[in-house]
């Protein structure tokens, strides 16, 4: 060690090594420990090796909820907050906000046309959105299909959007929880990522920061979502639900189905031509329930009774938000989508009723034709993906088509069809697929 480190290492209130064995012994940290090591971490006093290790202590061992909590405020702490309290209604009074955050999944577009329909009813709406990360989409890279569309904005940008559209869907700033930035890419290549704590802490940092007065989550559960069982999806739920109320965040949680994909395509600009059909009144059931329901949630939550959502996607209320929102960000909605140069169709191989279609296998065979990306820097393919012909319940005879993949590189067809391998369950005609898409309800 230089004399340099070694003094600034003197300065430290707290040791790394200390903190690693506090938690690796299934010990509780302190309020100060968690603080400095987030904030120490942060500005690269603490090093990538250790955190690692304090990361798996918690995977391992867990996190009580005070630790938890102080952990998501530590992580707030190290950027900005913003603060939408200037948004006035048109009587002068403070605008309510309310946000929604999805865990993932498969043809999940529920985000493009819920923003502009709870808009539609007077509650701004600060949608700030990701990219996708292997089989799940991101909901940036859908949007950025649309010609001209721009997902990065200044935040007084967004404030004069939220003013005067009611609804923005855009890139997160940098300056939102940069703990979480850094520590996110650590627990990725660490094998960490599935520590609920840290799962928990790292969604509601961002979205308590963002300061929204209202939030639902819409926690996936199945093959397709990260959590794969009902028990750890409804333990992130009521985790995140109790940090967020403790925030002072009207917060309520749903757990929805991921075990089959949702709607019937899995892409990028396949799924905004889906979520523009739910705008005009119409689109698959599943993706209109779902929509629905959060934007409900989403009402009520920030104080909006009496609120008939389907209305508003018959009468043509919630896509004029839609067009709105699109154009000031730079997008023409009224210009064609990017289409794929390739297409193979997959056929069914039997007669009788489609039981099964496992989310994960279509979203890997999407995310293999380009929809996706493996690394973060990857580019994706507008119009890449999976269009799907029939879901659970719907009777297929043999050579059917079942599916139709698309991509710009018809090399890719090949490892899509092998992702696609026992991905379809046909049963006798007459059997009945269960599949409930709303599971429960989670509230403080």
């Amino acid at each position: 060690m230089t004399l340099p480190e070694a003094a600034a290492e003197a300065h430290e209130p707290h040791d790394a090594v200390d903190v690693i064995r506090a938690k690796r012994d299934r010990g509780e940290l302190t309020d100060s420990q968690i603080d400095w090591v987030i904030d120490a971490y942060t500005r690269g006093a603490v090093a990538d090796e250790q955190m690692s290790a304090l990361a798996m202590a918690i995977l391992l061992n867990g996190m009580t909820h005070r630790e938890t909590a102080r952990w998501t405020t530590a992580m707030i702490a190290s950027g900005e907050r913003l603060d939408f309290s200037s948004l006035r209604t048109p009587s002068g009074g403070q605008r309510p906000t309310a946000d929604k955050h999805s865990t993932g999944g498969v043809g999940d577009k529920i985000t493009l046309p819920l923003a502009p329909l709870v808009a539609a009813f007077g509650v701004a709406v600060p949608q700030l959105s990701g990219r996708g990360l292997g089989h799940t989409g991101g909901t940036l890279d859908k949007l950025e299909s649309v010609p001209g569309w721009r997902a990065s904005l200044t935040n007084a940008e967004m404030m004069a959007q939220l003013d005067g559209v009611g609804a923005v869907i855009c890139a997160a700033g940098a300056g939102l929880a940069p703990a979480d930035r850094k520590l996110y890419a650590l627990r990725d290549v660490t094998g960490t990522v599935e520590a609920i704590p840290l799962i928990a802490s790292s969604i509601m940092s961002k979205k308590i920061a963002e300061g929204t007065g209202a939030l639902v989550l819409d926690v996936k559960v199945g093959s397709g979502a990260f959590m794969k069982d009902e028990q750890s999806a409804r333990e992130l739920a009521q985790t995140m639900v109790a940090l967020g109320q403790d925030a002072g965040v009207n917060t309520v949680a749903l757990l929805t189905d991921m075990g089959t994909p949702l709607g019937l395509t899995a892409g990028n600009a396949i799924e905004v031509e889906e979520s523009v059909e739910v705008l005009a009144g119409g689109g698959p059931e599943d993706v209109v329930e779902l929509t629905v329901r959060l934007a409900e949630e989403m009402l009520a939550a920030a104080g909006v009774r009496d609120a008939d959502p389907a209305a508003a996607l018959k009468d043509g209320r919630a896509m004029d938000v839609w067009r709105r929102m699109i154009s000031a960000q730079g997008g023409d909605p009224d210009a064609p989508l990017p289409r794929a140069k390739e297409s193979e169709t997959v056929y069914a191989p039997a007669d009788g009723t489609l039981v099964g279609l496992d989310a994960l296998a279509v979203g890997v065979a999407a995310w293999r034709l380009g929809a996706g990306r493996a690394r973060k820097e990857d580019a994706v393919q507008a119009g890449a993906g999976v269009r799907l012909h029939a879901k659970p319940g719907a009777s297929v005879r043999a050579g059917e088509p079942l599916m139709t993949l698309l991509t710009d590189t018809p090399e890719r067809f090949e490892r899509a069809k092998e992702a696609l391998e026992g991905a379809v369950t046909i049963a006798p005609e007459g059997a009945r697929p269960g599949r409930r898409l709303i599971i429960d309800r989670i509230a403080g």
